[in-house]
């Protein structure tokens, strides 16, 4: 069988892909960097589809001549221009589904959104229901798959709820009872690819009886989002946080403050995602699937490849925002909080000309307050932010050889100003080794999958 897949670089799509392709299936995927996406996606065919202009059902012709099933599993979560929910979600899927059914595939799977129903409120969720819409209203056999809340160890969103779960203080959004039914990633990867499969029934438009057309991906067990973060805390294993209730307008302040940031699930429409819900029956899905939905409280804890990476997500933003208060406090009390005489006394005794002291004194305190700063805002482009923490090194082991040679009563100082810097030196050597992101991911086997539960 031929299968047409578009978002196959996503966490869904290339587990779907994946999948597929060991089942013995021809899958032809559409991503917009096919070098990029070689690696990832071994065994599927590659094809070059920009898929915010695909629009128009002439461009997707040539890509589904041969193919018998369409997926797309195209999906963003938040809109940086105003624009890409519609065009993303809605636009280019219908496009596709209508040039699909001109080529005479057999079957189409749209992955849309639990909540993308009548009572959608935000434009995520009316985006995704447009193209849901659409596709229902085709003559051809379609599934639509409704995701919950995914639990997928590697997932931006359950790397998210992990590490908030082992925070030493897990503030919840008013008591925390917003109503979530959490899917395992390999259940819904499982229903993508039984519906994508199945022979077409009596499904089309004004079929009086055939296979559901709906079907919401949920976990087992509907839970609060308080059950859920226990959950996590639990398979990270470790000390449980304390709880913290927070209320409701803080939350909703705390929402717009975090949509400022580049790339944050923290925004009004997630909130209200959240409050509004997400829960339904499995009885279809274990209509299609053949079995029920895991049960995520039955997952054995896993301190190593889940844990570890879930308090990582939070400590090394905290290790290098301490970091970089030491530069920059220093930067502050060396350019004038500490007497300027006295600065330059101890830059004598070290050995530097009293002609040199003032350009040493304000230009070392400069150099620290880059550091700082750098510290807290590493360009990209200047390549791993590990250079920046052997640069540091470097600099303290300096100071603290020349003041240990010219100065060496410093060490029997009673507040240690120079001992203080052998635990600076050590988290900067731990920055080194866990600040490229590596061990931060959760481990996979070579099929790319994540742990088995």
């Amino acid at each position: 069988m031929v299968i047409f897949l578009a978002g196959a670089t996503g966490m869904i799509g290339a587990r779907v892909a994946q999948a597929l392709v060991a089942a013995g299936h021809s899958v032809v995927c559409g991503v917009r960097d096919p070098v990029g996406a070689a690696q990832r996606l071994r065994g599927c065919r590659l094809v070059h589809v920009d898929f915010a202009a695909a629009r128009d059902v002439a461009s997707w012709m040539p890509l589904l001549a041969g193919v018998d099933v369409v997926i797309n599993a195209v999906g963003i979560f938040s809109d940086a221009t105003g624009h890409d929910f519609r065009r993303l979600h809605t636009e280019a899927p219908v496009a596709l589904f209508k040039a699909a059914v001109t080529a005479g595939v057999r079957r189409i799977v749209q992955i849309s959104a639990l909540g993308a129903d009548a009572s959608a409120q935000t434009a995520y969720h009316r985006s995704k229901l447009a193209a849901d819409e659409a596709l229902l209203a085709l003559p051809v056999s379609s599934l639509i798959v409704q995701p919950s809340l995914v639990f997928a160890p590697e997932g931006r969103s359950t790397r998210f709820f992990a590490a908030w779960a082992t925070l030493p203080v897990v503030p919840l959004p008013g008591s925390g009872a917003q109503r979530i039914q959490p899917v395992h990633i390999d259940d819904v990867v499982e229903l993508i690819v039984a519906g994508a499969l199945a022979a077409p029934g009596r499904d089309r438009p004004g079929a009086t009886a055939g296979p559901p057309r709906r079907v919401p991906a949920v976990g087992r067990e509907p839970m609060t989002l308080k059950d859920y973060l226990a959950v996590l805390q639990r398979v990270a294993g470790g000390p449980r946080g304390w709880v913290v209730p927070v209320p409701m307008a803080l939350v909703r302040f705390a929402t717009r403050l975090g949509a400022l940031l580049p790339g944050s699930l923290m925004n009004a429409d997630a909130l209200a995602m959240l409050e509004r819900g997400n829960v339904a029956p499995t009885e279809r899905f274990e209509r299609l699937v053949g079995r029920p939905p895991r049960a995520l409280s039955d997952m054995p804890a896993d301190p190593e490849s889940f844990g570890t990476p879930a308090r990582l997500m939070w400590l090394l933003p905290l290790l290098r925002a301490s970091i970089a208060a030491v530069w920059i406090w220093t930067a502050i009390v060396s350019a004038g909080l500490y007497p300027r005489a006295s600065s330059l006394e101890l830059l004598a005794r070290v050995g530097a000309p009293a002609a040199l002291g003032p350009l040493l004194l304000y230009g070392a305190a400069l150099l620290d307050l880059v550091l700082g700063v750098l510290s807290l805002a590493w360009p990209r482009r200047l390549g791993s932010r590990a250079r920046l923490w052997v640069l540091q090194i470097a600099l303290i082991v300096l100071y603290t050889a020349l003041i240990s040679w010219r100065l060496p009563e410093f060490w029997l100082h009673p507040y240690g100003p120079l001992s203080k810097n052998l635990p600076m030196i050590a988290l900067l050597i731990l920055l080194i080794q866990f600040d490229g992101g590596s061990a931060a991911r959760p481990r996979r086997d070579a099929a790319g999958r994540s742990p088995p539960w």
